[in-house]
């Protein structure tokens, strides 16, 4: 079960958004101060923060700073009062998944929440280096590709899927999931049926007859089956 700490000094607010998200499946913390929080994130493990910017005890954007210092990968959504630009633009800027503002639509913000948390383990907590079975050596780093002694010839949204799946290896990364992460540095991305043509291809590139990688869940997304050596 996904744990989410709430950082809200409203107490009725605090205890409505605990309330919802319980009832949505979360287990969740009920947090009024920054130094509360502070103990909870130190005693346990949490898969997404839910925080004010006004706070009794500090602000939310020195929290935040604060708390992605220690725990980079942790999501973050500020929920806020404070909608001027710069403030929106100062939660961004620290790291934050998104930035929700007074009064908000609670269904809105369980479907953030569950955005949030989809690209959180999206990510593997150490990005492979690169992966090396003996017939096919990837490097991320370099972004080299060498099947069988031949190089190949990789496109970034295909490293990128390569990373994304080989940081997941085993388990299934979803087809929403490879959407949401398959953004440019435009702003572009690919749609759905792009995305099933980007897997086909670079199967063709990487795989055959002998040297499977890439499973398809029918009806769900992908699952990289390599195993190194």
């Amino acid at each position: 079960m996904q744990k989410i700490l709430v950082l809200e000094d409203d107490l009725t607010l605090n205890a409505g958004l605990c309330f919802e998200l319980d009832i949505s499946g979360y287990l969740t913390a009920a947090s009024y101060t920054c130094e509360k929080a502070r103990q909870l994130l130190k005693n346990e493990p949490f898969d997404l923060m839910i925080l004010d910017i006004s706070l009794p005890d500090g602000s939310g954007f020195e929290f935040c700073r604060e708390v992605k210092a220690k725990f980079p990968k942790l999501p973050v959504i500020f929920l806020t009062a404070k909608d001027l630009e710069q403030d929106v633009l100062t939660g961004f800027d620290l790291g934050a998944d998104d930035y929700i503002t007074k009064p908000f639509n609670i269904r809105i913000l369980k479907r953030r929440v569950e955005v949030a948390l989809r690209r959180g383990t999206a990510v593997p907590q150490q990005k492979p280096d690169g992966y090396d079975d003996g017939y096919l050596r990837l490097d991320f780093g370099a972004l080299t590709a060498v099947r069988n002694g031949e190089k190949l010839a990789i496109t970034p949204n295909e490293y990128k899927l390569l990373l994304l799946l080989t940081g997941n290896a085993g388990n299934i990364v979803t087809r929403r999931i490879l959407l949401e992460k398959l953004w440019d540095c435009e702003g572009s991305y690919i749609d759905d049926h792009t995305l099933t043509v980007t897997v086909n291809r670079l199967r063709a590139k990487i795989e055959d007859a002998g040297h499977p990688y890439i499973r398809t869940v029918r009806g769900m997304g992908y699952i990289w089956i390599g195993e190194k050596i």
